[in-house]
């Protein structure tokens, strides 16, 4: 079964420093309909204007994931952690038993970005911060963050993956899903997933599918969080 979320039809908020996009129910936006897909339970959609940023705020028990797209967000937490993501790297803060942290966009263009938040498997772990650039192999998807055993990448306390491609204009790719449900997004430029047309920043819940079938319809990103 699919799903589709127009990007025009997500959730908004702007003040004078964010502009953001929700894709499922986030602060002032209640949507009962959308609360998530399994334990993906935030995909925000921000764009942060130069020299500005969120001041420090605490968050527990959750992995938040933060693909960058354009620009670089600059983090600094409770940890005594401070490190610049720029585009085409991500980030992932497992929350844990509590963590304050602020992150800024120091540079002098807006930054965007995806916030994807993922519930954990247990509550009350240590803490952590880690980031790292992702191959920029064209054609084919790389495992970005996961909590599943095998893969080589930033780590998260959840069996779930999010993943990553670079797509040329006519290139295709089928990712198994079996019996996961996954929410995919369309970060640049338009596919179509099995026979579902996204345009950029459209999201598509797909459950029941066995697997995706990806093609470009010109030059693409493809952003996708694979749940149990």
């Amino acid at each position: 079964m699919l799903e589709l979320r127009p990007f025009a039809r997500l959730g908004t908020f702007e003040n004078d420093w964010l502009n953001a996009h929700y894709h499922f129910s986030f602060a002032d936006y209640f949507d009962p309909a959308r609360m998530g897909v399994g334990k993906l339970r935030v995909w925000n959609d921000d764009t942060i204007a130069p020299h500005t940023g969120f001041p420090p705020h605490g968050h527990r028990d959750m992995e938040i994931v933060t693909y960058v797209r354009e620009g670089a967000i600059t983090h600094e937490d409770s940890l005594g952690n401070v490190g610049r993501t720029e585009a085409g790297q991500v980030q992932v803060m497992s929350a844990g038993s509590g963590i304050r942290h602020a992150e800024y966009n120091r540079e002098d263009q807006p930054t965007t970005l995806f916030q994807i938040w993922i519930m954990p498997n247990a509550q009350g772990l240590p803490p952590r911060w880690e980031t790292k650039p992702f191959p920029r192999t064209h054609g084919k998807l790389e495992v970005l963050a996961s909590g599943m055993e095998g893969d080589h990448a930033l780590k998260i306390y959840q069996d779930a993956r999010v993943l990553g491609g670079t797509l040329d204009r006519g290139d295709r790719v089928v990712h198994p899903l079996g019996r996961h449900a996954a929410y995919v997004v369309a970060a640049k430029g338009s596919l179509v997933v099995n026979g579902m047309t996204l345009g950029p920043r459209d999201g598509l819940v797909a459950t029941d599918e066995g697997e995706l079938a990806i093609e470009a319809s010109e030059d693409a990103e493809v952003v996708i969080v694979q749940l149990a």
